[in-house]
């Protein structure tokens, strides 16, 4: 019950710690506003460990490459307490740990866009002047865009954030079976 509660613990705080670091990184390459409430947020909570890998990451173009390497660092701490946890010794597993840390962050990534679809697609229906709707229009813009161009609409019913929701949902199935495979258990 212990490693229960542990799991699901690290898991909670990783994901949400792990997802703050890529919306960082994608809140540059989208060109947010810095000034904005969630923007605010998220530089505050991931400052302690981006701002020192910016003297040796350097941002080129709109790539926040702090934030990305914050993320894969994330990701290994996260996959060594999980298989330390299952009672598993992590440096038998070294090279299996560096790519099931790389498929987390992609997993990571896989949940921020769902969760910023569903978001966006309920406050778009319940309150669709909410000051939070342009942020996220612009960071499900280039997910969404795509896939408004093939889907046709109906009376004037949006279904691209459910096409999305299923493509994403899918992605996270092979992910997530993958990483299984590799460690034997789920991250």
């Amino acid at each position: 019950m212990f490693g229960d509660i542990a799991r699901f613990l690290l898991n909670t705080v990783f994901t949400l710690f792990g997802a703050a670091l890529l919306l960082r990184a994608w809140m540059l390459a989208v060109r947010m506003p810095p000034y904005n409430p969630v923007s605010n947020a998220v530089m505050q909570a991931t400052n302690w460990l981006v701002l020192p890998l910016r003297h040796v990451f350097k941002s080129a173009r709109r790539v926040d490459s702090a934030s990305l390497v914050a993320a894969v660092l994330a990701a290994i701490v996260y996959v060594v307490l999980m298989v330390s946890i299952a009672g598993v010794d992590p440096l038998a597993l070294a090279p299996t740990i560096a790519i099931v840390a790389l498929l987390t962050v992609i997993k990571w990534a896989l949940n921020l866009i769902i969760w910023l679809t569903i978001l966006m697609a309920l406050l778009s229906w319940l309150n669709p002047r909410s000051p939070a709707m342009p942020i996220l229009y612009q960071l499900t813009a280039p997910f969404l865009d795509p896939l408004r161009r093939i889907l046709p609409t109906f009376g004037g019913i949006d279904l691209s954030p459910i096409l999305l929701f299923v493509i994403v949902q899918v992605l996270l199935m092979v992910v997530t079976r993958v990483a299984v495979s590799l460690t034997l258990f789920g991250i």
